[in-house]
């Protein structure tokens, strides 16, 4: 076991040398859509096709291997490197190249369990919010984070807004949806915004709204759960001051791990939590009450960026995205099949959900999730809220193979001549 500053060294090595943009390869050349390339990098169980990967972006073996060792160095170790080293020079190393690879400060982010506790931590924290003003969601937002600003909403004697996207969808009418509920309500504080949301995996041009809004005086919160890694930008870029975040989907580090972001100069917008006195007032970690965190998982986020940033950003989002487009574009025409993200650029990454006509009821979409598995082999999830009604949602990921989707095809193709 290597002793403590010789990891100390490593970290602080790995911290230095993950600036944005730095050390960067090309997707190697065996990576186009469906073969193997990053692929190889992944153990995965071979008895379904899992189609699933939006809700955990599973390690690589570098990281998994990274994650084994870190727990194996924290138990042998235990407190007398949690005190003396972890909770100092070492998170401090972590926090500072995790705000790198997001292109933000060190002291604009706090490390949290998961973008909802993220969200929730700013989200019921706001306090700029009046009895009488109005707080602003969208029907594809995800539910517990909804349910945090009906509760804000509640706590205040304020209004809570809906926001329908429309079906189908596109960039300009979803713009226009949302310049039109806060023309209509002028009275809105705060508004939502889900970059790319769990149910149908469309892509909102989260700039552009939040810059409407900035206009009305409106401040706006973005989760980016699923965006964060598998999309190319940077915080800054979407121009909202409070983000949440996580980072065991589409970065690849070990369940549990997340992160907020206020932007400096804001920071007195968002109350402490739960009366935090760990930390002063003028420190955002005063605005995160998590008590022990995993810390083997957090000591694993150096390795999970340091793999992630292997390859660009651009290059993973492209891949990502090619590998929607293969099925999407091998299904979209087929009777009866309704596919719920645009092909428009920008709009879509790797998540997309369709629906059968008429197969609306979340029920509907169950009972086709588990023909698609027990027929097919296909694992895929049913997810509710769109305005059409409910759908089943596909994400691949950096290992699913071309061969894997002409399953999911045929098992569209054989579900629609059915209908």
């Amino acid at each position: 076991m290597k002793p403590i500053a010789y990891r100390r060294r490593k970290l602080l090595r790995t911290a230095a040398g993950l600036s944005i943009g730095s050390a960067a390869l090309p997707w190697p050349a065996a990576a186009a859509p469906g073969d193997a390339g990053l692929g190889a990098s992944y153990d995965v169980a071979g008895d379904i096709v899992n189609l699933e990967n939006a809700y955990y972006g599973i390690m690589a073996r570098p990281v998994l291997e990274d994650y084994k060792r870190n727990l194996d160095y924290l138990n042998r170790h235990n407190t007398h490197y949690l005190r003396t080293r972890f909770d100092r020079e070492d998170m401090t190393a972590i926090r500072a190249q995790l705000a790198a690879y997001a292109g933000v400060a060190p002291g604009e982010i706090a490390i949290t369990r998961s973008a909802v506790e993220s969200l929730q931590n700013l989200i019921l924290n706001y306090r700029l919010l009046k009895e009488g003003e109005a707080v602003m969601i969208c029907n594809l937002d995800y539910g517990t984070v909804m349910d945090a600003m009906r509760e804000l909403a509640q706590r205040r004697g304020a209004g809570l807004v809906s926001v329908t996207i429309p079906e189908p969808a596109t960039r300009q009418n979803v713009i226009d949806a949302y310049a039109e509920a806060l023309r209509r309500h002028p009275r809105t504080r705060l508004l939502l915004l889900t970059h790319i949301n769990h149910r149908t995996g469309l892509v909102l041009p989260v700039a552009e709204i939040a810059r409407i809004a900035r206009e009305r005086g409106v401040d706006v919160v973005v989760d980016i759960a699923q965006s964060f890694g598998q999309l190319d930008f940077r915080i800054p870029e979407l121009g909202a001051d409070f983000v949440g975040a996580n980072l065991h989907k589409w970065i690849g580090a070990p369940l549990g791990l997340g992160f907020l972001y206020v932007r400096e100069g804001r920071l007195q917008d968002i109350d402490i939590d739960c009366g935090n006195t760990e930390h002063p007032p003028t420190d955002i970690r005063a605005r995160v009450n998590a008590g022990t965190l995993n810390v083997a998982a957090v000591m694993t986020i150096p390795g999970a960026l340091a793999f992630h940033a292997r390859i660009p950003l651009a290059a993973r989002a492209a891949h990502l995205r090619g590998l929607r487009d293969y099925w999407v574009t091998r299904v979209r025409a087929l009777p009866g099949v309704q596919v719920l993200t645009p092909d428009d650029a920008g709009m879509t990454g790797a998540v997309t959900s369709f629906r059968l006509k008429g197969k609306t009821s979340f029920e509907d979409n169950v009972a086709l999730a588990r023909t698609l598995l027990d027929r097919h082999g296909v694992f895929t999830v049913a997810r509710e809220g769109p305005a059409g009604g409910s759908c089943i949602r596909v994400t691949p990921s950096y290992f699913t193979t071309t061969a894997q989707l002409d399953r999911l095809v045929a098992a569209i193709r054989a579900l629609s001549a059915q209908a």
